[in-house]
């Protein structure tokens, strides 16, 4: 049996390639929304966060016999855990993480964490567009919300938590973009024109987290924008593809 740290859509299609391949699995995600997209694509699962004890003892209840992390590339939390979990059932650990883009562009400024991001946003002002999600979205709204030359909007997930996060911080509800995407190039120039957004905020999170789509808009519009860089984590048996991944599970059940 092996364990998928999941979520995302290319998490679920590589959990798609392991069961394909004849291995039996089950999935952790953290919503109840990635619990029943996993549930439609034919794959069992677990709901709820898991801190690095309760993996292991998940571990040791399912005889789980190898770790595939394929977390979001900023799920770090959810990355140490699984690393952590795995070393304490003593059992492989895979890593499979979306490959990274460089984007060259003018219009672009790199920061290595959301504070940095914030700092440089007060620089810029105007009208921002964040795209960070609500995790770390207090850490933006205590530096811009009461700026007096910055409209500070955020777009995210219509979820119900979110909303709330958003009221407690206190952004107005007229900027709050409560959206699911996938979002194509043109839906992103629309939004950016309809608000008009002078500089964007987004995460370095690959080609599957639509962060193309995103930046060719706002490149095209002359929207400035920074560009959040991963958090920096010594992985194991870190891959990119899922063939590497495939490979190195077939290499862990042909020793066991």
């Amino acid at each position: 049996m092996i364990l998928v740290i999941a979520g995302t859509s290319d998490a679920r299609e590589l959990a798609l390639r392991i069961q394909g391949a004849g291995y039996p699995l089950i999935a952790t995600v953290v919503t109840e929304n990635a619990a029943k997209e996993m549930e439609q694509a034919g794959i069992a699962v677990r709901t709820g966060r898991m801190d690095a004890d309760r993996i292991a003892s998940f571990i040791q209840e399912k005889a789980i016999e190898a770790v595939v992390d394929a977390s979001h590339p900023f799920a770090e939390e959810a990355s140490k855990n699984a690393m952590k979990g795995a070393e304490e059932a003593g059992i492989p650990y895979i890593r499979y993480e979306r490959a990274s883009q460089n984007f060259q562009s003018n219009l672009i400024t790199y920061a290595d964490s959301y504070e940095e991001a914030a700092d440089l946003a007060v620089q810029k002002g105007g009208v921002i567009m964040l795209t960070t999600g609500s995790k770390t979205l207090q850490i933006f709204t205590a530096k811009l919300i009461r700026h007096p030359e910055i409209r500070l909007l955020a777009r995210m997930l219509p979820r119900k938590d979110n909303m709330e996060k958003c009221e407690e911080l206190g952004l107005p509800q007229k900027n709050i973009i409560a959206i699911q995407g996938p979002f194509t190039k043109e839906f992103n120039r629309a939004l950016y024109k309809q608000y008009g957004v002078t500089l964007m905020i987004t995460k370095e999170s690959g080609k599957e987290g639509t962060v193309d789509e995103k930046l060719e808009a706002a490149v095209e519009l002359g929207i400035n924008t920074i560009m959040i860089g991963r958090p920096q984590i010594a992985y194991q048996n870190k891959y990119s593809t899922f063939n590497e991944v495939m490979d190195h599970l077939h290499h862990i059940f042909q020793t066991i």
